[in-house]
């Protein structure tokens, strides 16, 4: 169980099996950097795994490449003997685009080599986001830290933090998209302490033998005896062990005596998920039985099991393990009726880990990413989230955090005296929270945008000592009768309403006429082509989006349609999963649907312009002829109502689950009444159109019915409800 040795066997090249020419293996999806490679000997391909690595230097800011010394008879992998330090700034963070709401085996690998000459290893804190992960130690010389995540956005930030006088410093870091229904966890994020196979073998297995990456190390106890077959074991579960390391097993060499297995935790206070690999990998006679109970810690009973013949099965524990002393016990029983003893292939061992700091608000952050490129702002402490933590929050901000599960909000920016040249960005308005923004001292040109006054939070302005024109905007004037404090002092070429400029009488007077010819013949030309564009396909307006799927391609998802999960009134919803990884839920037009294009449409074109996390989300649709489909995101916890009428083994019974739930669903309508434009009624909200996924994390669902509030000159929008009767928005 030394993790810590396995690590190093893992460094080196020749702790792995590599008994075959490697061949060209799928590494869809895999994201794996060289920290500290230059860019121009980037990517390349690392022999031994026949993976491909690129340089981080398109990923991260900051930093400086070393190179490790190597030891005498030491024998690292490539990506192993660069690295990346920071000497400069506290937190310094990479940026990684990733697939929101997909399931990443995410590996940091730390390997010092006293590539300073020092002899004097690092010690510093890891983030994942704006949450704590480790505290990485390398006394050794190297280290790893390993989890599996979910990001609930398409951006993952890690982040290195300085805490001490040594500086931080990171070798690599691996990303593996793996299938959602796989190391399923009710709270949190799962942390790696081992994975291991039962064999007397002395070599570890990964890429290419395990399609996922996955590091693997034998072990085995002296009173163990092992037993083998040449034969091919099938995945029964998706979790897709290596071949090398479900070949073998463990049985106690008593045939009578219990198998044990024990392993320490990193902290007395872990809760432990284990994922246990099983398969029978002997032909049994038919007189022979192979039957055992399954203990954890004393307290956890998964109950009498028999292996499948030579199809491996995971089992895990559904409660997070708590074990008294800081170590744990796996008990393999024999039963009374049972001819051979019990058997083990393989296990992996997770401690939870809870990540309860939310991410600023995902509009926020764009913004302030917009504003940084506008300016070509370089600034050491811009880097990771802008808001959470808080002793991390970057330079210049101020952020609201009412509490670590509600998003921050950005509400002051000060940029004074930052060099700042060019018009105000546009991006500004998008902090919609903003109570107070400071531009002064800079040397900003052009005019005073009437946006700033469409920021209805706003309530301080300083655009002072900067070279601004024309004349400050009524609608901001009327701010400041508003209570807005606005300060423009120092812009010598900028003046108030009082500013006018004079046109000749006939131009000034020609132009209403002119301004009025060309908006009729706008609007006219613009309306002409629509009606004739609706005529000639009404169809035409989904086949220019993108995210669409052929009906060849929803058959192979879904398996010919092979997993029904339920039915409603527009069709079938089936199981499916895309590119082998992600699971989704498919719904199908029925033929016989009261619902039909018109629905389908208003969906598809909803859904690809409103994005929130707590309302479902579009993956793609199928228009082709008669087959209409539309491809969600995957709830894997089901609806509401199941868990409501005891169809599903409730897991919302408790008041505090049932409240957050309520309190999403209503965040979600939130969104669309407050945050679209123009803003949408649902028309159908009930508790079978609120899904739960995974963590139980609530989402609305079925937008086909909604429609939009009437704007401006519009009188009159349909309000009926639609569907079965539920719940009907006040508006």
């Amino acid at each position: 169980m030394k993790g810590l040795v396995r690590l190093f066997w893992a460094l080196m090249v020749g702790t792995f099996a590599i008994t075959h020419l490697v061949q060209p293996q799928d590494q869809l999806g895999f994201i794996s950097l060289d920290c500290g490679l230059p860019a121009n000997e980037s990517p390349y391909t690392e022999p031994f795994t026949n993976l491909t690595y690129t340089s981080d230097a398109g990923f991260i800011r900051s930093g400086k490449t070393g190179r490790i010394q190597k030891d005498p008879g030491s024998n690292y992998m490539k990506p192993y003997t660069v690295l990346r330090y920071f000497p400069d700034g506290i937190r310094n963070c990479y940026d990684l685009s990733v697939r929101q709401d997909t399931k990443y085996l995410i590996n940091t690998l730390f390997v010092y080599g006293n590539y300073d000459g020092r002899n004097s290893p690092p010690r510093f804190d890891l983030y994942l986001g704006p949450n704590f992960w480790a505290t990485v130690d390398l006394q050794r010389g190297y280290g790893k830290e390993e989890i599996v995540h979910v990001p609930r956005t398409n951006t993952l930030g890690i982040c290195l933090v300085k805490t001490g006088t040594t500086l931080p410093l990171i070798s690599a870091i691996e990303l593996r998209p793996l299938k959602y229904g796989t190391y399923v966890s009710q709270t949190g994020s799962l942390k790696s302490l081992f994975r291991q196979f039962f064999s007397t073998r002395n070599r570890g297995i990964r890429f290419p033998d395990d399609v996922h990456d996955r590091d693997w190390f034998p072990y085995f106890e002296d009173d163990w005896t092992e037993i083998s077959t040449n034969q091919s074991v099938k995945d029964a579960d998706g979790y897709e062990p290596p071949r090398d390391a479900v070949i073998t097993a463990a049985t106690p060499a008593n045939a009578s005596e219990p198998l044990i297995v024990y392993w320490p935790l990193e902290s007395p206070d872990d809760q432990v998920v284990v994922f246990i690999h099983f398969a029978e990998i002997q032909s049994l006679k038919a007189n022979e039985i192979r039957e055992f109970n399954i203990l954890a810690n004393g307290k956890i009973d998964y109950g009498t099991y028999s292996p499948n013949k030579f199809e491996v099965e995971t089992l895990s524990n559904p409660v997070p393990l708590k074990c008294d002393g800081g170590e744990c016990r796996l008990l393999l029983l024999r039963t009374q009726r049972s001819t051979l003893p019990p058997l083990i292939n393989a296990m992996e061992i997770f401690s939870v880990i809870e990540f309860p700091q939310s991410e600023t608000d995902q509009n926020d952050v764009a913004a302030m990413k917009n504003i940084q490129a506008a300016y070509g702002l370089d600034i050491i402490g811009w880097q990771g989230d802008p808001c959470a933590p808080k002793q991390f929050m970057w330079d210049g901000l101020n952020c609201s955090i009412p509490d670590i599960s509600t998003p921050p909000r950005i509400v002051s920016l000060d940029l004074s005296s930052r060099g700042l040249s060019g018009a105000i960005a546009p991006s500004i308005q998008n902090l919609t929270k903003l109570q107070q923004l400071d531009l002064s001292n800079n040397n900003l040109t052009g005019g005073v945008p009437e946006f700033l006054a469409n920021i209805k939070s706003l309530l301080v302005i300083n655009l002072s000592g900067n070279n601004l024109t024309g004349s400050v905007p009524q609608i901001l004037l009327d701010r400041v009768k508003e209570g807005l404090k606005l300060n423009v002092q120092g812009n010598q070429k900028l003046c108030d309403s009082s500013c006018k400029k004079k046109f000749p009488v006939a131009v000034a007077a020609s132009v209403p006429t002119v301004a009025i010819i060309i908006i009729v013949s706008v609007i006219a030309f613009v309306f002409s082509r629509r009606k004739m564009s609706y005529y000639a396909d009404e169809h035409a307006s989904l086949g220019r989006r993108n995210r669409r799927f052929t009906y060849s391609e929803v058959t192979s998802m879904t398996n010919n349609f092979e997993r029904v999960l339920g039915k409603g009134g527009f069709g079938v919803v089936n199981h499916g999963f895309l590119n082998d990884s992600e699971q989704v839920a498919v719904k199908v037009l029925s033929q016989t649907s009261a619902q039909g294009y018109k629905q389908f449409k208003a969906e598809v074109e909803l859904l690809l312009r409103v994005h929130h996390v707590n309302l479902v989300s579009l993956v793609g649709y199928c228009n082709e002829g008669d087959h209409l489909a539309l491809i969600y995101e995957y709830m894997a916890n089901g609806n509401l109502q199941e868990h409501m009428s005891g169809k599903r083994e409730s897991s919302v019974s408790n008041w505090a689950t049932r409240l957050r739930i309520a309190a999403e669903a209503a965040l979600g309508l939130e969104y669309l009444h407050i945050g679209c434009k123009p803003p949408i009624i649902h028309r159908d909200v009930k508790s079978a159109n609120i899904l739960l996924d995974e963590n139980f994390q609530a989402k609305l669902a079925d937008f086909g019915l909604s429609r939009s509030f009437p704007v401006g000159s519009e009188t009159h929008v349909s309000t009926d409800v639609v569907g079965t009767f539920g719940y009907l928005d006040p508006e």
